[in-house]
């Protein structure tokens, strides 16, 4: 027999472990659905959340799930959601996991299962990210601080970054991979800020285990760096919801009204699931909370507002 719930909650990040919590704890019986297999699995520390300030993100995953699970009324499920299809009274999720297959139902939805990512193709790049290659600028760049650095990308936001960047360090060279997204007008500004721009394509990286030494451009030229960014291709990975008929907006990420709530009745979405997509773990924590307050409210129904009032 299908098992039914209050709240199913998909994903289990820091957002949908926050919304889980906040739920379970207003006494909502809640299952999360959740695989464990973050997109930041290779970053070895996480910073900027307050009280877990270098943690590592598997690490702070399994303490939210540990707080969820000490609750009665939650239950964690290490699967895949594969299929969301309304149903009377809520949902019906199905889901599948390393050949078994399950289901559940519930009569309101959370969507809270982030983006996946996809590097430039660079050699050694993935054996450097995560430790000395980095996408989250906030996240990483105060660790990454006074270093000669490097930024690559084929994205029309490369200059934004480099701008925001240049906080952490004065040494900084920009790598458009070959790619035309940084104009005469832009380089000249970034020259202005001493920030270097490189047009030639990236090959590898270079380095071994005691540290990443340079960038190898495809005349087998070595840029000395110590460290640096890159900016992943992001995508979101919400086919699983594609039969509510939910609204996606240009980058295939959810539209939500500014409470969370989706097109469809009942079906919500927090943290890299909708605009703008890629966020710090404490914010995409806090948005999780928020809309789980209001998925409560509309559960209980009648309210007038959806926040206490301001006397």
């Amino acid at each position: 027999m299908t098992e039914r719930y209050d709240v199913a909650v998909i994903g289990g990040g820091p957002a949908g472990l926050s919304a889980a919590l906040n739920l379970v704890r207003a006494r909502r019986r809640v299952v999360l659905i959740d695989s464990n297999r973050p997109r930041n699995s290779a970053t070895l520390l996480s910073h900027g959340y307050l009280t877990r300030d270098g943690i590592s993100p598997l690490e702070l995953r399994k303490l939210g799930r540990d707080e969820f699970l000490g609750y009665e009324g939650a239950e964690h499920r290490q699967t895949l959601a594969t299929n969301v299809v309304p149903v009377d009274g809520g949902f019906e999720i199905s889901c599948a996991f390393r050949g078994q297959e399950s289901s559940a139902l519930a009569g309101t939805v959370l969507v809270t299962t982030g983006l996946s990512e996809t590097l430039p193709e660079i050699a050694q790049l993935r054996a450097f990210y995560g430790t000395y290659v980095h996408s989250c600028i906030e996240c990483d760049g105060y660790d990454k601080r006074d270093q000669p650095l490097a930024l690559i990308g084929e994205h029309p936001d490369l200059v934004d970054r480099a701008l925001l960047l240049s906080q952490w360090t004065d040494d900084l060279i920009v790598f458009t991979h070959g790619s035309d997204v940084v104009t005469s007008a832009d380089e000249a500004a970034l020259a202005a800020r001493g920030i270097t721009v490189d047009r030639r394509r990236v090959m590898s990286i270079d380095g071994d285990r005691d540290g990443m030494r340079g960038v190898v451009l495809e005349d087998g030229t070595v840029v000395p760096r110590a460290g640096g960014f890159v900016r992943p291709e992001w995508s979101a990975a919400l086919d699983y919801v594609s039969a509510t008929g939910a609204d996606l907006d240009g980058d295939g990420l959810l539209v939500v009204d500014d409470h969370g709530r989706t097109s469809v009745p009942g079906l919500y979405a927090a943290g890299e699931s909708t605009a703008p997509g890629p966020q710090q773990l404490i914010v995409a924590a806090g948005d999780g909370a928020r809309v789980a307050a209001v998925i409560n409210r509309d559960l209980i129904g009648g309210l007038e507002h959806l926040a206490d009032a301001v006397q």
